[in-house]
């Protein structure tokens, strides 16, 4: 591939659909956009709008690229797998991305990609409507697929619009055939009229809705740009803060890594140009790469994990019981799957003394956890697999400290899980609330009295945060809510985050640079 077809994102082209088309013009050549062009006329009298100076490959059929770019092609992959195979791209892409052996530049290249045109994915459809002459539910979705990863290069990254057609339709030759590769490069040579900016301004010409507006402008769907509104002023914060928070939803997160308190080291990631994380002592910033290289990565005692994980796990295990040092403490995590949190607690219970109980409910998720924990000396944790419902049953008031980590939206973590917000609908909120609840009761149920049950969501959702608290505590008497702001500060760097409000904990990736993590610290009364 030339340089000129691995330009690579420009500074705000991970957001997909969030009005950045202006962006890298300056590469695609602002005034090849069909304006002031000309009309010409063909030899059977047709007009042609297409202007001299357009920058669209000259090449005869048979000279064209009819070949499958290996980074083009591993997110075509990525969006097949996503569509067909209700695949997860945070999982698919690296796989692809080794099977390809793409270097670190095209692993970079196609990551953008794919994870761009996912969550652009509302925006790009209702451009690519308007320059297809049918309903895109009637397009073969491998065509649409297609359509999508070439309207994300045109529209906001830093691809040549030659470069951009050029390569996409040889994608398309390649892997679905000559006649839809034809429709792909009239659809993109439409796309190519308009930047981001000028087609925002179509759709949006005769608009007057604010959510609607809003769910166009930064590509998420109209009900989670209501529920992040209506979240954020659930959460003590001004509703005008939801652009910024929408955007924050589409910048491509920085990779957070841990360091196991007293089993794992970050000299080998600051070699490599990480930089110290700065609300979490032990954590660093990635410079990204293949982590896997790490050593102390292989051996599981240096982990990637966002540093809102980080901060709820510490905050849990940093709350003060009125007994001290903790030793001979036990701690449960009642929902560990894939085990995450459950290494970082399992490092701090050993550090301190205590044991760590897992327990996830899917046999093949209790492998990862044990896999996650095999980092941690062995006489520290056990695992459990069974439904975390039932554990307090079995072990009623046997817990100094639970962690709820419950099943929820993910509304919290679009950042980091691009197709999510096309796949959530508000019956999803719905269906977990009956759930949810019974897990922080089964958790309760667990803990001594005078233990602490941290009940965490990655969903800022009122329906999955402060109203299954409320509900529960308004159910018990033998319960109170303890200041979950001020636990997070107290093992914060900063030493004030400003996520506490009403006892309660917001983490806002607008603000914090994290995923949106809920946490209420719940103290059973002696």
């Amino acid at each position: 591939m030339s340089e000129s077809g691995r330009r690579g994102p420009n500074n705000s082209g991970s957001r997909g659909g969030g009005g950045n088309g202006n962006q890298g013009e300056g590469n695609r050549g602002q005034g090849n956009r069909g304006a002031g062009s000309g009309s010409r006329r063909n030899a059977q009298g047709r007009e042609r709008n297409r202007g001299p100076q357009r920058g669209f490959t000259n090449n005869a059929p048979s000279q064209r690229t009819r070949r499958a770019d290996p980074a083009r092609l591993v997110a075509f992959e990525v969006l097949r797998a996503v569509a067909s195979e209700d695949a997860y791209a945070n999982l698919v892409l690296p796989a692809r991305i080794r099977e390809h052996r793409l270097d670190r530049r095209d692993a970079g290249f196609a990551t953008e990609l794919s994870y761009g045109a996912l969550r652009g994915q509302g925006t790009y459809d209702a451009i690519l409507a308007l320059c297809v002459d049918r309903p895109l539910n009637q397009l073969d979705p491998a065509v649409l697929d297609a359509l999508r990863i070439g309207a994300h290069q045109l529209l906001s990254m830093r691809v040549p619009a030659h470069a951009a057609l050029d390569q996409t339709v040889g994608l398309a030759r390649a892997v679905i055939g000559a006649g839809p590769s034809a429709l792909i490069n009239a659809v993109l040579r439409k796309v190519t009229a308009h930047t981001m900016e000028e087609w925002l301004d179509i759709l949006l010409e005769q608009e007057t809705d604010e959510t609607k507006i809003a769910a166009l402008r930064h590509a998420h769907p109209e009900w989670i740009v209501r529920a992040l509104r209506q979240s954020l002023v659930n959460h003590g914060r001004p509703k005008s803060e939801i652009d910024a928070l929408l955007e924050a939803d589409n910048a491509a997160p920085v990779v957070n890594l841990v360091a196991l308190p007293g089993l794992g080291e970050l000299d080998e990631a600051f070699d490599n140009g990480a930089t110290p994380g700065e609300l979490v002592e032990g954590s660093a910033l990635s410079a990204g790469g293949d982590l896997g290289r790490f050593e102390s990565v292989r051996r599981g005692t240096t982990r990637v994990q966002d540093v809102g994980s980080q901060l709820v796990a510490r905050a849990l295990a940093g709350v003060d019981l009125g007994e001290s040092p903790a030793r001979g403490e036990k701690w449960l995590d009642l929902c560990a799957g894939p085990g995450g949190k459950a290494a970082l607690l399992a490092a701090l219970a050993y550090r301190h003394g205590a044991t760590l109980m897992a327990n996830e409910p899917a046999p093949h998720r209790a492998k990862l956890v044990q896999q996650a924990l095999s980092a941690v000396p062995q006489e520290a944790w056990t695992v459990r697999t069974g439904d975390g419902r039932e554990v307090g049953n079995e072990n009623r008031e046997s817990f100094d400290r639970v962690l709820v980590d419950v099943p929820c939206s993910g509304l919290g973590a679009l950042r980091r899980r691009p197709e999510s917000r096309w796949r959530r609908s508000p019956k999803d909120i719905g269906d977990l609330g009956p759930l949810q609840r019974e897990l922080l009761n089964s958790a309760i149920d667990a803990v001594k009295p005078g233990g602490v049950v941290a009940y965490v969501t990655c969903s800022p959702h009122p329906a999955e945060t402060t109203a299954v608290v409320s509900d529960v505590l308004g159910k018990r008497a033998d319960l109170e809510l303890l200041d979950s702001g001020q636990a997070l500060d107290h093992v914060s760097l900063t030493g004030s985050l400003g996520a506490g409000h009403e006892h309660t904990a917001q983490l806002w990736p607008h603000i914090h640079q994290t995923d949106a993590m809920f946490m209420a610290i719940i103290r059973k009364k002696p």
